[in-house]
Order: C-alpha cells, then structure tokens, then sequence
C-alpha cells in the first residue's frame, strides 16, 4: 500500500506542489511557475537517480508545462485549472475497455460475480467523465477556492464513495450468488 501512495505522489507531485503552494501563497501565477519547476526538477531527479518515470508522470509533465506556460502567458489561471479534467477524461476512456477490472479482483469475486465486475468498470469510466466534467465547469468560473475544493475534497471523496460502494455490492452480489449455489447442490 505504502507503494501505491509512493507511485501515486509521483504521478502528481507537480499537482500537489500547484496545490501547496497556492494555498501558502493565495498566488496563482507563482503556484503554476512552480509546479513547472517542480515537474522539471522530477524528471532532471528521476534521470540522475536512474529511475524510470511512468507513464502518468510523464502525461503529467507535459501538461504542466503546456497548461502551465498557458496560464503564464495568459495570466487565466483556468488552463492549469483545467489539468484534472484532462487526466480525468483519458483514464475514463481508458476504462471503456471491456473487463480491465477483472485484474484488480479477487479471484472469488472474477469467479463469482464477472460480468458485475464488468458492469463497475463502465461505472468507474462514467465517474471519471462525469469529475472530469465538473473540474471543467468548476475551472471555467475561475474561483481558485473553490477549485482547491473541488481538487481536494470532491474528486477523491466521490472516487471513495465509489470504492466503498463497489466493496460492499461485490459482497452482496457473492454472497447471494454462493448461497445461491449452495442451495441447488
């Protein structure tokens, strides 16, 4: 678990930077300048450690810089607002794909309850589109407040209520299914 954190702060350092630094700072221009420097000094850091960075990492970096250098050269604080979205849509389509879930579970649960698995992952590709659709509308009104709770405390509260969701219907559905079973044996 302490790995997947690991992985997961890695992907996003320059947001969490962005983040910090806003809140720190109440300086849009200075948070997106340094999350730039940020996502660079990964990359430069990853490259004299010899680590290899992921996929996610370097989707991130390139938006930081693009989105990044637009809010700079623009001074609209909405284009690096809009970076969630975009990470958003693209893991959304990303799991339109037909069973990419079933890695993920439990070998009672792919065994037990399959095409339910496959039912959550279009659900998970929906929630995805769905975030992804309110960052935009949050980011357009330009309200960095409200952002930052967005960001903060809607995008991952939904993705936990989600989890906890999917936990407790997959043990539903189990269960049921398994007494099911046991009943006409």
């Amino acid at each position: 678990m302490k790995d997947v954190f690991a992985r997961l702060s890695a992907d996003f350092f320059s947001t969490i930077v962005f983040i910090a630094i806003y809140l720190a700072t109440d300086n849009v221009l200075l948070a997106t300048g340094v999350a730039i420097a940020g996502a660079i000094a990964q990359v430069i850091y990853s490259r004299i450690k010899d680590k290899e960075l992921g996929y996610m990492t370097w989707a991130s970096l390139a938006l930081v810089i693009v989105l990044g250098s637009a809010t700079l050269l623009t001074h609209d604080p909405r284009f690096v607002l809009a970076k969630p979205a975009i990470g958003h849509f693209a893991i959304g389509v990303i799991m339109l794909k037909r069973g990419w879930m079933l890695r993920y579970m439990p070998s009672i649960v792919t065994q037990t309850v399959p095409e339910y698995v496959i039912y959550a992952g279009y659900a998970w590709a929906a929630l995805c589109f769905v975030l992804a659709a309110g960052t935009i509308g949050v980011a357009m009104t330009g309200d960095m407040k409200l952002w930052t709770f967005y960001v903060t405390v809607v995008l991952v509260g939904a993705k936990i209520a989600a989890f906890a969701i999917q936990y407790i219907a997959f043990r539903i559905l189990v269960g049921s299914r398994l007494r099911a079973t046991a009943q006409r044996a």
